[in-house]
């Protein structure tokens, strides 16, 4: 019997990203990259306009209204400022204008805009890899809802993000229902009744795990049952990251958590299947993967930027 990847992999050079898929990532990444950043000008416009109504750096202190965006161009996160007190902030502000705007003289609101929005830069450089992740993950969800009306379920549920474990019923015909984020998708077919939960928390590995498949339904769903090796069926790894030079370092990452996975789950006496996907995946990466599924360590795996490969993918977690 052909294993289960032989229908759209068969040598290891069908794993490598090709050079469009990656540069069409990285166009992707751009496009929305400026979209977020729209806010962020916006935002640097208005503080330019408030600034230049001011004679001297020191009068900003008495434009109440940009105190937010001052801190800000003080070198100071949102995060930072749940740290301060009214006084410390008042310092902060005071060393701005001290330290930064006098000794830029008549050029003080352009030096103002530009450590704000190089603070704020370096915010949205750090949001962009969360966002990178959201980017796969979503393209993943896609081709899972699409193996799900080829396969035909009696009902399926979405688990919102966040900490609450709320589950709604939706319809998977729905052209919608691809736009809203979800954590987890639960379904059930041919009397089985199946939930797929993205970074859950494994007690067993006592580590976070990409994606997870377990045998149970969506009202079932809760601390202690995660508890339980026998629930699992399967376990993966989503890479998202487009960047060639940062492909080797991922999958290196991804391979001693499926490692650490299959450990642990074999110790219990419960062996599950791992799974790889990856959307920047180089040569001597892709050889190793396949190593891994000739000799059967992998039980699947697949190029996020290749929808043939993806939808291999989903259609098998669907089947298990």
């Amino acid at each position: 019997m052909m294993p289960v990847y032989f229908d759209h992999i068969r040598s290891s050079d069908g794993l490598v990203t090709t050079h469009d898929a990656t540069r069409a990532g990285f166009v992707d990444l751009a496009l929305e990259k400026s979209k977020r950043a729209w806010p962020l000008l916006n935002d640097a416009r208005n503080l330019l306009a408030a600034a230049s109504k001011a004679n001297s750096p020191a009068e900003l202190m008495g434009i109440k209204h940009i105190h937010g965006k001052l801190l800000t161009a003080a070198g100071l996160s949102d995060k930072a400022l749940n740290y301060f007190s009214r006084k410390d902030k008042e310092q902060a502000l005071q060393m701005l204008v001290e330290n930064i705007l006098e000794p830029a003289g008549e050029k003080f609101a352009e030096e103002l805009v530009f450590r704000f929005l190089l603070v704020r830069g370096d915010t949205l450089g750090g949001s962009m890899r969360n966002i990178i992740g959201k980017l796969g993950q979503k393209k993943f969800d896609l081709a899972l809802l699409n193996a799900l009306k080829e396969t035909g379920v009696d009902s399926c549920h979405r688990l919102y993000p966040g900490n609450k474990q709320k589950w709604e019923q939706i319809n998977i015909c729905d052209a919608d229902v691809d736009l809203h984020p979800f954590r987890g998708l639960s379904w059930r077919t041919c009397g089985k009744s199946r939930v797929l939960v993205y970074n859950l928390t494994v007690p067993l590995v006592k580590k976070n795990v990409d994606m997870c498949l377990l045998n149970l339904s969506h009202d079932n769903f809760g601390k202690e049952q995660r508890r339980d090796p026998a629930l699992y069926i399967a376990a993966g790894e989503l890479k998202g990251g487009i960047d060639p030079a940062g492909a080797d370092e991922h999958w290196k990452t991804a391979r001693t958590s499926l490692e650490r996975i299959r450990t642990a789950f074999i110790e219990k006496n419960h062996p599950i299947h791992t799974f790889f996907v990856g959307a920047a995946i180089e040569k001597e990466m892709a050889r190793e993967i396949w190593g891994q599924l000739q000799n059967r360590t992998l039980s699947h795996a697949a190029n996020l930027t290749d929808e043939k490969q993806i939808a291999s993918v989903s259609r098998w977690l669907c089947g298990l």
